[in-house]
Formats: structure tokens, C-alpha cells, sequence
């Protein structure tokens, strides 16, 4: 982006004048010699430069969560919402380093199809990370008070996510490889939109599902239906409510992601919103950064612990039995059961 004697000001150029075999060859632009756009005419991948504070600040916000994921997964032995967490964690890091690079490459599309594909996908494998945990919550409330058995809300939502992920990668990648502005692009494009929709239609569903549970652990309750194995650890604030509001409202910020996302790309990527950095800075960054730090602060392993994540798996393990002590079953701090006092 760096010209020795500053970019220059193409207030008064016109498409009628401008070098021709730039016009028609803007891959052999420079920061130096062309626009980022011209009359609609664009030039560059988008029509400005990304902030280069601004996405390297979120490159290293989810740098810190993937080292802090890294370590509590590794520790608390949480594998499954180790590997989503990661996987989507990367590539934010990836995306957001790509739109840094892009700043000296945005004549070329191999650092903007990076950073598209990436933060594109990532949300995804995050998404991912909630789905998992609503099964360990069925079976840690009342399995009675759910619509299915625990295993297949897994089936069915990370079905849905593997549907979302093949979409948007394969679009991804026919657009990457496509002439641009051709039919082809156009229809990789329309494939990662597909993608997008699938799973705003996926976190819709699943927010929906999540909120009948709820409503059906309030009625069981009040009957004495709650699953008596994990009586204390429902009366722990980390868990009861922090824990259950973290991955309610992570949930809400991925959804308002993706649709914006879908709008974002149903626009084409010379669209308004596709180059817009406020609106997506706000709407894609933020979103994301937010239910990044949410599933790491209360991370399961420190807000339900080791003992009780493994506990309420479905795949054939039991919770403590009745009476147990339930030490290894909870985090070692923070208030116990009805009376509130400290775990030695």
C-alpha cells in the first residue's frame, strides 16, 4: 500500500483516460498506479483498504483464545469442544492476518479469497462447539424434559453444520478459481450464500429447540424431574446461569453474523456491503470476537468441570451415582451445594 511519495489523488482521472492496459489487466496494478475504483469500475478486490489496526487487533484477540482453548481443552479434556473451538479459531486467525496482508495485495485475490474463505467458514466449527454442549445440558437438567434424546440434537445440528461447511468451501473454492465478474464466480458465490442460509436456518432451528427445552425444564422442575446426579452443579453460578447464558448468547451473535454474512454476499462482492469495512468490522468482527471470548471465559471445563463434562456424555457414561462425592465431579472452586461454601 506504500508509495514513496504517498498514493495519489484520483479525484480528477476518468475511465476515458486511464491506461488502457491497466483497465483491462488490473492484476498488474499497484497501490501506486491504479484505484481501488474507478467510476464503479473496480479496480481492486474491494474499494478500500482494510484498517490495519483494526484486524490485526482481532487477529490477536483470537490468537489469545486459541492458546486459552488450547490449554483449558487440553487440561479439562473437553475434546470435542476442543477441536470445534480450534478449528474455527484458526481461522479467524488466518482471516484476519490474510485482510491485513491484503493491504499491499489488493489487486490479486490470493490473500482476499484467504480471508473469505476463512472468516467465511469459521463461525461454523464455533457454531459446532454450542451444538455439542446442548447434549451435555439435556443430560446434566432432565433428558425427561427434551423432545429427543441428547445424541440426536448432536446428529442433527452437526449435520447441519457439516452441510453449511461442504457449501460454503465449495463455493469458496469455485470463486477462487473463476474469472471475476464471470458466470462461474457468480455461481460459486450463490454456493457460499446457500451455505450461509443453511446455517442461518440451523442456528434459527436450534435456537428454537434450545428454547422448548427450556421452557419443559421450568415445568419438570416443578415436579422434582431434574436429573438428582448433577443437583450440585446446577446450584453453581458458573454454571447456573453463566454458563447457560455464554452459550445462549454466543449463539445470538454467530445468528446475527450469518445473516449478515448472507446479505453481505448475496450483494456480490462489488456490492455495498461487501464493501462497507464499519458495517463488517461490526457485524462480522465483533460478532465473532464476542462469542469467541464468551465460549472461553466460561469455558466448560471451568464451569462445569472435568469430571461432569465426561459424566453427562451420552455415549454410555453415567453420571455419580447418588450419594458419591461429587468433588471429582465439579470444579474444586467456588460455592457447593444449598449452603454456598467453599470447595476445599
Amino acid at each position: 500500500m506504500s508509495c514513496p511519495t504517498g498514493l495519489p489523488d484520483w479525484s480528477n482521472a476518468t475511465l476515458a483516460t486511464f491506461n488502457l492496459t491497466l483497465l483491462f489487466n488490473p492484476q498488474l496494478c499497484t497501490a501506486c498506479t491504479c484505484p481501488l475504483e474507478l467510476e464503479g469500475h473496480m479496480f481492486g478486490m474491494m474499494s478500500y483498504f482494510p484498517s490495519l489496526g483494526g484486524n490485526a487487533f482481532f487477529a490477536a484477540l483470537f490468537g489469545l483464545c486459541l492458546l486459552a482453548q488450547l490449554g483449558l481443552g487440553i487440561r479439562h479434556k473437553t475434546w470435542g469442544f476442543l477441536i470445534s473451538m480450534t478449528g474455527g479459531l484458526v481461522l479467524e486467525v488466518v482471516g484476519y492476518a490474510a485482510r491485513v496482508l491484503m493491504r499491499d495485495n489488493m489487486f490479486t485475490n490470493s490473500y482476499f479469497i484467504m480471508y473469505l474463505v476463512c472468516l467465511t467458514l469459521g463461525p461454523a466449527f464455533l457454531a459446532a462447539a454450542i451444538y455439542l454442549s446442548l447434549s451435555r445440558l439435556i443430560i446434566i437438567y432432565s433428558p425427561a424434559a427434551a423432545r429427543f434424546r441428547p445424541q440426536v440434537y448432536t446428529y442433527i445440528f452437526i449435520g447441519c453444520d457439516l452441510v453449511a461447511l461442504i457449501l460454503q468451501a465449495a463455493g469458496g473454492a469455485v470463486a477462487s478459481i473463476a474469472d471475476p465478474g464471470s458466470d462461474v464466480q457468480t455461481a460459486g458465490v450463490n454456493t457460499m450464500v446457500a451455505g450461509v442460509a443453511w446455517q442461518v436456518f440451523a442456528l434459527a432451528l436450534f435456537g428454537g429447540l434450545s428454547v422448548e427445552f427450556w421452557l419443559r425444564v421450568k415445568k419438570v422442575k416443578k415436579v422434582g424431574r431434574l436429573n438428582p446426579d448433577f443437583e450440585g452443579l446446577r446450584q453453581r453460578r458458573a454454571f447456573h446461569p453463566w454458563f447457560v447464558v455464554a452459550l445462549a448468547l454466543a449463539g445470538v451473535f454467530i445468528f446475527v453474523r450469518s445473516v449478515f454474512r448472507c446479505a453481505e454476499l448475496s450483494g456480490g462482492f462489488d456490492g455495498p456491503l461487501a464493501n462497507e469495512e464499519v458495517t463488517f468490522m461490526v457485524l462480522e468482527g465483533t460478532m465473532i470476537v464476542l462469542a469467541s471470548v464468551l465460549l472461553t471465559v466460561s469455558h466448560p471445563g471451568l464451569a462445569v468441570g472435568t469430571g461432569a463434562w465426561a459424566a453427562a456424555s451420552w455415549k454410555g457414561k453415567k453420571g455419580p451415582k447418588r450419594g458419591e462425592d461429587m468433588e471429582k465431579y465439579v470444579p474444586m472452586s467456588g460455592p457447593g451445594p444449598e449452603t454456598g461454601s467453599e470447595r476445599e
